[in-house]
């Protein structure tokens, strides 16, 4: 069957408005639940912790098709399962429908609503399109293509087929790409297993103290000097793309501005990103440092900064970080100087250090092949649903 033989039916003739509100004493004992949001990419209803709320409110019953007024065009709609026991809320800015069983299969109707072809139906006609706030009397007057039931049931195990193996794909690269992203500590590590057991603390390696940048006020950002987030270090290697300017003066020799081979640590952040390191690649006096990131210069006679720098994203160094931290998730975890300071590093020679950056290095290069042809697959799966659903509501699945 074609979609030219499918006949087209205003929602209103498929779709009841649900009208009902629900009690302020079941809301008031959280009896009944409310809706925080309806995912844009599943469409699954989440639940607030509370139901407290200032607004006009209301309810679902199991069944029903939910539509978010504000965010539909983007997704938010949702088929309340049918097997729950007990109704649910929201508040007006989302609308309640009961399907005509006979007529229509709600799934056909939550994958439709949720296609570029109703965006497109959005567009021709509700005025302002998918921008508009998507309410009943905007909704129920809008013709869409409704084959005969067992044509919507067919529609629907194909869409379903397809997306099953989509997401068995999806959930292979999403483990594939974790690989490709701990190969690099693995590979750290097992360099370090073949290593001396012998350790010197971080403090007889550098070269100067340790440093901590310089502290930024946020009325001082604007256009004028380069400098780093803290962010900057969270791969291991240097991101020049995460910088910011400030409108401050730094003379020539201050001790903010970064030169070639110094080793930037993060010393507050999320806590599984405190202590990360890099090395900084650019030129002397044309970045500066912020407070979240501390500064180590080291005696290149014994260390070569990229291995230190390298070493700091091993499990070994992890582990003595993790530990050494203090704070909270609230407050933002940070590891101090001393502690830095007391961090035992291998004693490898300069030679063997700097094969090993080389051989880590060129593994780099392997893994960042990997990761551009996972963005690149990336995109041509997140294009995969559309399609399909293209070809569904075109009669073409």
């Amino acid at each position: 069957m074609t979609i030219s033989s499918w006949k087209k039916f205003p929602l209103g003739k498929l779709l009841i408005e649900r009208k009902e509100k629900p009690s302020d004493e079941t809301l008031a004992t959280g009896a009944t639940r409310v809706i925080s949001k309806i995912s844009f990419n599943d469409g699954l209803i989440q639940l607030r912790q509370d139901s407290k709320t200032k607004t006009g409110m209301i309810l679902i019953r199991p069944g029903d098709l939910v539509v978010s007024g504000i965010n539909a065009a983007k997704g938010a709609i949702a088929v309340y399962d049918e097997k729950e026991s007990k109704p649910i809320a929201a508040t007006i800015h989302y609308g309640a429908y009961i399907p005509d069983r006979k007529q229509v299969d709600v799934r056909y109707l939550w994958w439709l609503l949720r296609s570029n072809t109703f965006r497109d139906l959005l567009n021709q006609y509700v005025p302002g399109g998918i921008k508009t706030e998507l309410k009943a009397k905007r909704l129920l007057p809008i013709p869409v293509p409704i084959p005969p039931l067992h044509e919507q049931k067919r529609v629907v195990a194909r869409i379903e087929s397809f997306t099953t193996k989509v997401d068995k794909a999806n959930n292979i690269r999403g483990h594939v790409f974790k690989e490709i992203k701990a190969l690099r500590r693995h590979a750290i590590d097992m360099v370090l297993s073949r290593a001396s057991s012998a350790r010197k603390s971080l403090e007889q390696l550098l070269a100067e103290p340790l440093i901590n940048g310089i502290s930024i006020p946020a009325s001082k950002l604007g256009t004028g000097i380069v400098f780093a987030k803290v962010g900057i270090v969270n791969t291991g290697v240097f991101n020049p793309k995460e910088i910011k300017h400030a409108d401050i003066d730094l003379r020539l020799d201050s001790p903010f501005w970064l030169r070639q081979d110094d080793i930037l640590i993060s010393r507050g952040n999320a806590p599984e990103l405190v202590g990360r390191a890099a090395v900084y690649e650019g030129q002397p006096r044309d970045c500066a440092f912020p407070d979240l990131l501390i500064r180590a210069r080291v005696k290149k006679s014994e260390v070569d900064p990229r291995f230190l720098a390298m070493f700091f994203h091993s499990s070994e160094a992890r582990a003595y970080i993790e530990s050494q931290i203090s704070g909270t998730s609230s407050t933002m975890p940070k590891i101090s100087q001393p502690k830095l300071m007391a961090m035992p590093i291998p004693i490898i020679s300069i030679v063997e250090q700097r094969k090993i950056v080389a051989w880590l290095e060129k593994l780099k290069s392997k893994i960042d092949e990997l990761v551009r042809w996972k963005e690149q697959y990336s995109v041509e799966f997140d294009a995969l649903l559309p399609s399909i659903l293209d070809k569904a509501f075109k009669g073409e699945l």
